[in-house]
């Protein structure tokens, strides 16, 4: 018998109607996936789903299910070193990147080998947190292969944090430069608590998530490593530059929570201004897991997502 790609825990049943597998991210790392159709008999397209950090293609099978419920098809995979994918370091839970443009690489190649010979079109793309930042990252060269992008709070600066982000970026740029870049910085939250998370405000699917967890450590990972804290600070400035901005064409949504402790509100607004082919649509009351939020909040995001990828939308 082999061993399941997906895996369901209580409350939580994987999708029916998909297919999993692995494919060959950049520098032959192996990355897991999966494709969930809809049952519906004309598909309105695919929807490639990027995650944020520290997240699995399992914490999303609810929202899978409401949008295939639509008619779309979702593609997704877990992002490189996290998830079902191939970690990148011995240390197997430190969560690690050599390059933030590995990142790109993967989303390309992911579209090249299982998007666009399995998947139906046209294709948009969803986008939460650091899966954000990469999709915002690479955007300019999204416009022939990506219809329509909404991101959900976009990873684009650093909130939260007790050390200022000046100390943040001082040290994680040391650490990287004399090749200390596998040490881990701050602390290991895969064991949170839902009285202090910043994450969400539904218990209900703030457990759920948890006991994939129990269930399944070892899709996750703890703390950020030294590297991944200087290839994301880098490449944060960069993603939000006018000029970096105006080259993106493909129209995007910026679903922005306004409780957000992860990647404050205000930054999301000033992204939005200067960003020509976004709109941006707050979320009064919803924390940074927009999709995992209460349904007062969730149902919105939703809504929005379905109406701005509506052909006449």
């Amino acid at each position: 018998m082999t061993e399941a790609i997906l895996h369901a825990t209580k409350g939580n049943p994987v999708p029916e109607n998909h297919f999993a597998g692995y494919f060959n991210g950049h520098k032959n790392k192996k990355l897991r996936y999966a494709v969930f159709r809809s049952s519906q008999s004309v598909a309105r397209g695919t929807i490639v789903l990027l995650h944020g950090r520290n997240e699995c293609i399992e914490k999303y099978f609810e929202t899978i299910n409401d949008l295939t419920a639509k008619g779309f098809w979702i593609a997704t995979f877990d992002t490189r070193g996290q998830g079902g994918s191939e970690r990148l370091l011995k240390k197997a839970h430190a969560g690690y990147v050599r390059r933030f443009s590995d990142y790109q690489k993967d989303i390309s190649l992911f579209l090249e080998q299982v998007v666009l010979p399995d998947t139906r079109l046209p294709f948009f793309m969803i986008a939460h947190s650091t899966g954000g930042l990469a999709a915002l990252s690479m955007a300019p060269t999204l416009s022939n292969r990506i219809e329509r992008m909404v991101l959900t709070a976009p990873f684009i600066t650093l909130g939260g944090q007790s050390v200022p982000k000046p100390w943040i970026r001082a040290v994680a740029t040391c650490l990287s430069m004399v090749g200390l870049g596998g040490v881990q910085l701050g602390k290991d939250q895969r064991e949170r608590h839902f009285e202090d998370n910043p994450l969400t405000s539904d218990p209900v699917r703030f457990a759920r998530n948890a006991s994939i967890g129990l269930e399944h450590p070892e899709l996750f990972i703890g703390a950020p490593t030294a590297r991944w804290l200087f290839e994301v600070l880098k490449t944060m400035p960069w993603v939000i530059r006018q000029d970096h901005l105006t080259k993106i064409t493909v129209p995007t949504l910026l679903l922005a929570p306004v409780l957000d402790a992860i990647t404050p509100y205000a930054a999301q607004e000033e992204l939005s201004r200067n960003f020509r082919a976004a709109q941006l649509i707050p979320v009064t009351g919803a924390r940074h897991e927009l999709l995992l939020e209460r349904d007062v909040y969730r149902n919105q995001a939703l809504a929005a997502i379905d109406a701005f990828f509506a052909p006449d939308a």
